[in-house]
């Protein structure tokens, strides 16, 4: 049996490194793998028969769907975005779907979507909550680093109103131009004018057109390592945040997410983990789990552990896949 794993259309700007975090926990399952199969290009494969797990967001490109027929999938940890909802569930996608019923779901969102179309649709969380293969094997201490991750990068910034002239103009018709520093005004409001300072800033999306495929994916499995040695990790990215509980590593997860088109693909998963909400236009800021006073480097922080039970039936579903030919 061959074996294929996805890869990911470049923006005109960046890459998510966080898709190819999503490829190594489908990757860690498999024998070898035989091609890589871009998420966006998935109906033009035409070579051996081949299992692929898809899991992930779907799609950047809805009229590439539905996938060749010479791929046997695997449906776990899907997400439909609102976005493109329409395109993919036309009378063909329906159809494609059916075929391989039960489909298993990243989020609640996608469950009722697929429901309303008559797919039968089961919600299993996100396949990198079984990243624990990448967890520190040893007794060693973490190193005490804190690590911030594209904190609310939804919010207007430097990136995004100047990323061209149309940006700019849109940035300057909107307001956004004068709420650059929205983000950090409300960092600093949560956590401690020490832990900011402290803290290394990482992100996740990385510039387009200077990496290999073989390069995206060492920057994925170094960034895992590296996750799995802090002390603490805040992030508004779900495919940093979902890793680090299987990791073990201590996360707070920054949801500033209002549009549809990002909240939802949050049901379902933004429990799993300690979320702080923050509301730009009221200016309120929530969370679910106790905060007193000001978040310092000296926070105590046990992840919840919720998300194993997703982990172990995910685990079980894919090494059923896998091993039965």
């Amino acid at each position: 049996m061959k074996y294929s794993i996805m890869t990911y259309a470049e923006g005109d700007r960046w890459f998510n490194i966080g898709d190819y975090i999503q490829s190594l926990a489908a990757k860690q399952f498999l024998p070898q793998v035989d091609s890589y199969v871009n998420r966006e290009c998935l109906g033009q494969y035409n070579g051996e028969i081949s299992k692929i797990i898809l899991n992930g967001w779907f799609t950047h490109h809805p009229e590439t769907w539905v996938p060749s027929p010479q791929l046997e999938p695997l449906f776990v940890s899907l997400h439909i975005n609102s976005s493109a909802a329409d395109r993919m569930l036309s009378d063909a996608g329906i159809a494609y779907l059916k075929k391989y019923e039960p489909i298993g779901c990243r989020d609640h969102y996608t469950v009722r979507l697929l429901e309303s179309k008559g797919i039968k649709a089961y919600f299993t969380g996100c396949l990198t909550l079984t990243l624990d293969s990448y967890a520190k094997k040893d007794s060693i201490e973490n190193d005490g680093k804190i690590y911030i991750v594209d904190p609310l990068y939804g919010f207007p910034n430097k990136d995004r109103i100047f990323t061209n002239t149309k940006s700019l103009v849109k940035g300057i018709i909107t307001g956004d131009i004068l709420k650059i520093n929205s983000a950090n005004n409300f960092m600093s409001k949560i956590f401690a004018k020490n832990l900011l300072e402290k803290a290394e800033y990482i992100k996740q999306e990385l510039p387009s057109n200077k990496y290999t495929e073989a390069e995206k994916f060492k920057l994925a499995e170094d960034l895992l390592k590296k996750y799995s040695t802090a002390k603490l990790i805040i992030t508004s990215r779900i495919h940093c945040a979902l890793p680090c509980l299987a990791l073990g590593v201590p996360v707070i997860y920054m949801n500033g997410f209002e549009k549809e088109f990002d909240a939802c693909r949050m049901e379902g998963l933004s429990e799993l983990f300690h979320t702080i909400n923050v509301n730009r236009k009221t200016k309120e800021i929530s969370s679910n789990f106790e905060i007193s006073g000001l978040i310092d480097e000296n926070i105590k922080l046990v992840n919840k552990s919720d998300y194993l039970s997703l982990a172990n039936d995910l685990k079980n579903k894919v090494e059923n896949f896998i091993n039965n030919n």
